[in-house]
């Protein structure tokens, strides 16, 4: 596979890119559908919502985390899950921009 070349671009265009690559999943979207309807949960609990084992979904849990999309902290011997306001703060502000911009234009591209 080729290199990205990812420090060609800025650090917010990485930040978004990481975190259109996080929901490319259906299971993420899932979990973050889980999440807002719970508004907190520990892994267990997401495990018994979805048709995936326990691997598949700490895996997804972890690029989630990794993305900014989702936060977690210790409890016990668990980790409780949340969704993290600042990162989806950022995918909104993104995509609302991109609106913006595109109710500014005449729509005569194309």
């Amino acid at each position: 596979m080729g290199l990205t070349k990812t420090e060609y671009f800025t650090d917010k265009q990485n930040a978004i890119a990481t975190m259109a690559k996080a929901l490319g999943h259906p299971a993420r979207i899932a979990i973050l559908e889980y999440l807002l309807k719970v508004d907190t949960c520990i892994c267990g609990d997401i495990v018994n919502e979805l048709p995936l084992a326990q691997p598949t979904i700490s895996q997804h849990l972890k690029e989630l985390k990794s993305a900014g999309l989702i936060k977690g902290s210790i409890e016990g011997t668990s980790i409780c899950y949340c969704i993290d306001e600042k990162g989806l703060e950022k995918m909104q502000n993104y995509f609302a921009t991109i609106s913006l911009k595109l109710n500014k234009k005449n729509n005569k591209c194309c």
